[in-house]
């Protein structure tokens, strides 16, 4: 059986990420998978898989420019590819679409299974797309959901196609974080000091994540707090504006893309997702996983993941953020137990139990 995987691009994201850490595993546990992305910009992420030498990379066009992958005409080279394989995994919109009339020039020959990373988009907010989401779903043979939370939104929204959906939680490779070595702080190129403490945040610079709440919550904290953003995209001039309006520059950080994220996370002192939503966030899990305190946004797709295991906010209260900061700072029991929980909760995400069930998925499918 050969599997495809398929997803706009391999830049800063969750979708993104989960496919360059399990990839490998795939292809170990006897699975042949490559990879098609509809474009490419130089990615950090395309590097690191090019550099494992694992499998195929299909580029449809190498560019700088995203509007490139609104182009229709690239269903022609995807069906062209989409004859190699067996199966086709997609990821995101609007690759969602482009492999449906793909396949369907090829005669529907190759199975399509599609994965609901989100817990909203904006066609799902909007009933002039209706017609057209039905039309594209009835054409994927599973939709994988990554939440619980998911599969009922979309089951609500598409009733007809309920036998399609099926829970398989995202994972991430847990000993790859519990086992990284933390950098000193005095060996950041921060000029840090080994009293000061690190706030982290790993996420895509766009407006989803809400970087600026966090980003004002340090006003509320103490000089020696420090702030660590990893990620790249379109809000981060906007943050970085912000942090000088605010006089913040010699206390927030901008990484930009690293490949170094489990030894930052242990590095951190404290890991914050502030996000307006998510769906299974890979991000979360890693802060879980860290070994320190996860303090996330009671929002949809990280409540029911961090309740009882790190600690929420209301999302947008700069000062509540702030606030839970420093009662975990003033508590060394406190911190201890939100820690040790917050370890807890990832190993149920290990990615070695997604990879299986996936698997399985595939051969049913395949089979049938």
């Amino acid at each position: 059986m050969r599997v495809l995987q398929i997803i706009n691009s391999l830049g800063t994201g969750g979708a993104e990420k989960l496919l360059l850490d399990t990839i490998p595993l795939y292809r170990a546990r006897g699975i042949e998978m490559d990879v098609l992305l509809l474009w490419d910009n130089d990615a950090m992420f395309t590097r690191e898989l090019k550099k494992m030498n694992c499998c195929k990379i299909h580029i449809i066009k190498k560019s700088n420019r995203i509007q490139d992958i609104y182009n229709p005409f690239v269903v022609f080279k995807i069906a062209k590819l989409l004859k190699q394989y067996d199966l086709a995994h997609v990821h995101l919109f609007p690759a969602q679409y482009y492999v449906v009339f793909a396949n369907i020039l090829n005669g529907s020959k190759t199975k399509l299974v599609f994965t609901e990373h989100n817990t909203t988009n904006t066609r799902l907010q909007r009933k002039i797309f209706k017609g057209i989401e039905e039309f594209i779903y009835k054409r994927y043979d599973k939709i994988v959901c990554i939440t619980e939370e998911i599969k009922q939104i979309y089951s609500n929204y598409l009733p007809k196609f309920q036998s399609k959906f099926q829970v398989i939680q995202n994972g991430v490779a847990i000993d790859k974080i519990q086992n990284a070595i933390p950098y000193l702080k005095e060996q950041t190129p921060f000029c840090l000091n080994t009293t000061d403490k690190i706030i982290l945040q790993v996420a895509a610079f766009r407006a989803q994540k809400d970087q600026p709440t966090l980003i004002k919550a340090m006003l509320n904290l103490d000089n020696y707090f420090k702030l660590f953003l990893v990620g790249d995209g379109d809000n981060l001039e906007n943050c970085q504006l912000l942090c000088k309006d605010l006089g913040l520059e010699n206390r927030v950080f901008f990484l930009g893309q690293r490949n170094d994220i489990p030894q930052l996370l242990k590095t951190a002192d404290y890991v914050v997702l502030s996000s307006y939503y998510e769906g299974l966030s890979l991000a979360s899990i890693e802060g879980l996983a860290s070994g320190k305190p996860f303090v996330a946004s009671d929002v949809l797709g990280l409540h029911d993941i961090v309740k009882g295991y790190g600690l929420l906010f209301e999302q947008g209260n700069s000062e509540q953020l702030a606030q839970i900061i420093n009662s975990l700072d003033l508590n060394r029991i406190l911190y201890e137990e939100v820690a040790a929980s917050g370890m807890a909760r990832a190993n149920e995400f290990d990615n070695n139990k997604m990879i299986l069930k996936h698997i399985e998925l595939y051969k049913a499918i395949y089979e049938n």
